[in-house]
């Protein structure tokens, strides 16, 4: 999914608004949520350190994650630089939060902890369940142990 996070400051009126957009069709951002700071507060936050910055801006009704924020963050203490743009626009891919190399690595992991054990991943896909089932008799007998009591079989006279 798309996301698209619009940052705008108002030294005027002394606010910050970040816009939060979404791709929910394809190719057409929809907005999601805006939220409205007072640029007062944000300054303080970011006098303190970059952690208090990323506080002050998660809110209940915006909790982006932790790589976003962080982008956020770094755009909103440039915005206050003097002479600096008043607006940002931030773009997301959601795929970008999961490294490509971490989904290898783990995919390797698994092949490799497949093969010390005699068989391939592939392999473990393409058994058939069903006939191994039906071979230990477990489905015979669970057939066997089912008992439809008296008051089902009479559905009709009710």
């Amino acid at each position: 999914m798309k996301q698209k996070y619009v940052v705008l400051l108002d030294n005027e009126a002394g606010k910050l608004a970040i816009q939060e957009y979404a791709e929910l069709d394809k190719e057409m951002l929809s907005l999601l949520c805006e939220e409205s700071y007072d640029a007062d507060v944000i300054k303080s936050s970011m006098d303190k350190d970059r952690n208090a910055l990323i506080q002050a801006l998660r809110t209940h009704n915006m909790y982006p994650p932790g790589v976003y924020t962080e982008r956020i963050a770094d755009a909103i203490i440039e915005m206050f630089q003097p002479g600096a743009n008043t607006s940002a626009e931030l773009f997301f891919e959601e795929r970008d939060l999961f490294a490509p190399e971490e989904a290898e690595e783990m995919d390797e992991t698994a092949d490799a902890s497949a093969s010390d054990k005699g068989m391939a991943v592939d392999d473990l896909l393409d058994e058939d369940m069903d006939d191994d089932f039906e071979e230990k008799g477990i489905i015979k007998d669970l057939k066997k142990t089912i008992k439809i009591s008296d008051s089902d079989t009479n559905m009709d006279d009710a």
